[in-house]
């Protein structure tokens, strides 16, 4: 699973299926003809050239807008992500107030963890919460390795419906938990601020690492290959607690599984790779060639690009913190942004990290508003 060699290789290109789609576009010109979201996403995807930046928001579905709270009086959570209806519904809850250019379904990292036999909730005010956590090589050995069809039908049935929902008014968005995050919270039992144990065992018991990581990395790979046949267009992997890993024990111990999923993927959707914290991490996470890495904001925007290389796309890097500042503010941090991506190909505008519950969600209009009406230099 090495992947020593990806940083000088060019990614191969999008199979038939993507070609097609983008065959359909407008063709480009002067000036160019306006495109759907779908279109905009995926053809920004692929590094052609478009009529604007796309944009859509982590965490859009829910928290901050009022719908999303009135459909949570009548329905818990997990009743919420379980319930394509309801999933569908809430995804498209941003759709229809902000206009976005991405639907990412509603739903939760820890949802395959059904087909995995393994236990868990959802604590209010705590988060994921797991009943037993994994520590021990007979814990390793009794998580089952399913197919989505079979652990999270649900998922796929929520996928299809929303494709059906969604036409072309934006992309269809699915994802999943990467490997190293999954197993912070199946080794630490519920979230931590350095999830010693996980860490304990990465560094100190690579055989059961080396399982567990396998496990979770084969797993992780059929559920997005399952997203995509049920019709996300593209896939985002999640690895949120990535920043706690120094960059040799990312190279030996945590990369080759990121990679090892991107590749199996390649061949059937653009890849998105999301983390935080992670400006030592990053040349390193672009080796393992996703379609797009997404930077927070304590990079610059150019200055990211520069790292990962032309080849790769940029997705960010607003701070969700600045959409609590007045407009005036949030507008400067805008444009200051999509001067930096300076009408390069494959830059998609959204946060560093997930919206805030406090977010003005007339804030989050007006910066697609702002960001589809933006022309570089």
């Amino acid at each position: 699973m090495s992947h020593s060699n990806r940083a000088e290789q060019a990614p191969p290109p999008y199979p038939t299926t993507l070609e097609q789609e983008l065959a359909k576009m407008t063709t480009v010109t002067e000036p160019l003809t306006r495109m759907t979201g779908r279109e905009r996403f995926l053809a920004t995807a692929a590094r052609k050239q478009t009529d604007t930046t796309p944009v859509w928001f982590m965490r859009q579905a829910g928290r901050c807008l009022p719908e999303y709270r009135a459909l949570r009086e009548r329905h818990p959570f997990l009743e919420v992500a379980r319930t394509p209806e309801l999933a569908v519904a809430a995804t498209m809850m941003p759709v229809d107030r902000l206009g976005v250019d991405g639907a990412v379904l509603f739903a939760d990292i820890m949802l395959p963890l059904d087909g995995m036999g393994v236990e868990f909730e959802i604590r209010p005010g705590v988060g994921p919460v797991i009943a037993s956590p994994i520590r021990t090589a007979a814990d390793i050995e009794r998580i089952r390795v399913v197919d989505p069809e079979e652990g999270t039908p649900y998922v796929l049935e929520a996928l299809k419906l929303l494709r059906e929902t969604l036409g072309d008014r934006a992309a269809t968005l699915g994802f999943a938990g990467a490997p190293f995050t999954m197993a912070c919270y199946l080794v630490d039992g519920r979230p931590s601020k350095e999830y010693p144990r996980t860490k304990a065992m990465m560094y100190g018991e690579p055989d059961l690492w080396r399982a567990l990581m396998s496990k979770l990395c084969e797993i992780t790979t059929r559920y997005l290959e399952g997203q995509v046949r049920a019709g996300a267009d593209a896939v985002q992997l999640f690895d949120s607690w990535l920043g706690l890993v120094d960059p040799d024990s990312y190279r030996e111990k945590v990369g080759p599984y990121t990679a090892a999923i991107f590749d199996r993927l390649r061949s059937l959707a653009p890849t998105i790779h999301f983390s935080t914290g992670t400006g030592h991490l990053l040349a390193d996470i672009a080796a393992t060639h996703p379609s797009i890495v997404s930077v927070d904001w304590r990079l610059r925007l150019d200055e990211a690009w520069d790292v990962v290389g032309p080849e790769i796309g940029i997705q960010g890097n607003l701070d969700p913190s600045m959409l609590m500042a007045p407009w005036t503010t949030v507008e400067v941090a805008v444009r200051d942004i999509l001067d930096r991506a300076n009408g390069r190909p494959c830059h998609i505008f959204n946060l560093g990290h997930g919206l805030h519950p406090e977010t003005d969600p007339d804030q989050l209009s007006r910066i697609v508003e702002l960001v589809h009406e933006y022309r570089a230099g």
